[in-house]
């Protein structure tokens, strides 16, 4: 596995770097084991003071990560800002109430004293993607330190600079050697470090490919894992909805990171009534999005992150219009240099186009129309994937009540998909299992530990 940096923009080759020795394999996790032993003897609030300065060297250096990733993946210099900014604040949120999280538990019974003890796993292998390259590693990072779980990072092949940045940042937080050790691995490695017996568990945000692949080799070592997978989001309209709200959060729901995120919405399901004005309005705000250097402010639709993401999503637009799927807008080739892709509505797509259920990463929008709200929820609910979703109503307890019966991870009312270090984020299905962030994130490498005491009888 080649780790290359090309700005794709420009296609300028960055930098690229040698995949990691078995030499510098090895000290990693030697490293990372003695960490966590020593670890056993420190305070939370002693990891909290750690993680408060990871926050605010990451704010004193906001610039240079957002410029890193804006250079190395190519979204825009405000969508980047903004993930430096949601990261201080997760690692600030982990600081704040880890200890509170780890709190021994009782439990009443009879004749004896219970208590479940929260402690820490020990190494953690991460294998995080290029979309988000800071937020992914974050959510990750900051509660497994707060647990006491050193974590090694294996980040995207397309990303190196932000991975070498992140732990630099780290690093110069004061941080101790072995909190977050950046390895560039190919797939044997990864492979081999999921088996050794230091590595105590193994978080993956990825492909379905890739998820499989890790969950494999974590269950024939018998290793605790996470899976972030891929996602088909549907956008669900009750007729009932505030249409100037609406037209506000669905392009943005889409175009969102240039349509490369796992939560956007792909599949808009729009009730037969307000069909028509949905879609010349969402027309509107694509012909719209203005397509440029992701550096340059005005930009509003930066390049894909690379020529193999844009080619394989264009394969799928073809395959789909191949098989009866109508383009009411774009698919047009970009006369510009860099790798950009014409933002697209498809619509006309039954169950038996094979791109029906594939998940498109980049952005395409597809629209259906449907005549009933059972309809809209059946059509929510007909994929593999289950991570999340969005419900537009401007009756809340309607739209909770259609909500409730998606089958999803998480779905968001009124409101494309947003990331607070407090929700829970995770699907289910063939998007994954477990939990990311907040307490449940935050309790997935711990191990609940009891002391059960009989008492003593004279």
């Amino acid at each position: 596995m080649a780790y290359k940096s090309v700005n794709p923009y420009t296609n300028e080759t960055l930098n690229e770097y040698e995949n990691a020795t078995s030499n510098e394999i090895e000290a990693a996790l030697q490293t990372a084991t003695d960490l966590a032993q020593s670890w056993e003897t420190v305070s939370i609030s002693e990891r909290a003071t750690v993680l408060h300065a990871v926050a605010s060297q990451l704010r004193d250096e906001k610039q240079a990560m957002a410029e890193t990733m804006t250079r190395e993946m190519g979204k825009l210099i405000g969508e980047s800002e903004d993930e430096v900014d949601s990261c201080a604040s997760i690692a600030d949120y982990f600081a704040d109430h880890a200890e509170e999280f780890m709190q021994p538990t009782e439990i009443e019974t009879k004749d004896a004293k219970a208590t479940v003890l929260k402690q820490a796993f020990g190494p953690i292998l991460a294998c995080e993607p290029w979309n988000f390259p800071l937020y992914q590693v974050m959510r990750i990072f900051a509660p497994n330190f707060m647990v006491g779980n050193p974590v090694i990072l294996k980040h995207a092949s397309i990303v190196p600079g932000s991975a070498r940045k992140i732990s630099q940042i780290v690093d110069d937080a004061g941080a101790p050697e072995g909190s977050l050790i950046n390895l560039f691995l190919d797939y044997d490695q990864i492979a081999d470090m999921i088996a050794d017996p230091r590595i105590a568990g193994v978080a993956l945000t990825g492909s379905e490919r890739g998820g499989k692949s890790v969950a494999k080799a974590a269950g024939e070592n018998l290793k605790k894992s996470t899976l972030e997978l891929g996602g088909n989001d549907a956008f669900v309209v009750l007729e009932d909805v505030d249409r100037e709200l609406l037209y506000k959060v669905a392009p943005a729901a889409r175009l969102a990171n240039s349509g490369q995120t796992c939560t956007a919405s792909k599949r808009f399901i729009v009730p037969d009534a307000l069909y028509d004005d949905f879609m010349d309005a969402l027309i509107v705000s694509f012909s719209e999005m203005k397509m440029g250097d992701p550096l340059d402010r005005t930009t509003t639709l930066a390049p894909m992150s690379s020529e193999h993401g844009k080619e394989k999503l264009q394969k799928q637009v073809d395959e789909a219009i191949a098989n009866g799927a109508e383009v009411v807008y774009g698919n047009e080739s970009v006369q510009a240099e860099g790798q950009f892709f014409m933002p697209t509505i498809l619509t006309d797509i039954t169950p038996e186009n094979p791109i029906f259920d594939q998940e498109l990463f980049g952005p395409v929008a597809q629209v259906f129309r449907v005549h009933s709200e059972k309809e809209a929820i059946q059509l929510a609910n007909n994929s593999q994937y289950g991570l999340g979703s969005v419900v537009m109503s401007s009756d809340l307890k309607h739209a909770e009540e259609v909500a409730s019966q998606i089958k999803a991870g998480m779905t968001f009312v009124n409101h494309g998909w947003t990331s607070l270090p407090e929700l829970p984020f995770g699907g289910i299905r063939n998007s994954g299992y477990g939990r990311e962030l907040s307490k449940q994130g935050l309790m997935t490498f711990v191990n609940e530990h009891l002391i059960y005491t009989a008492e003593n009888k004279e």
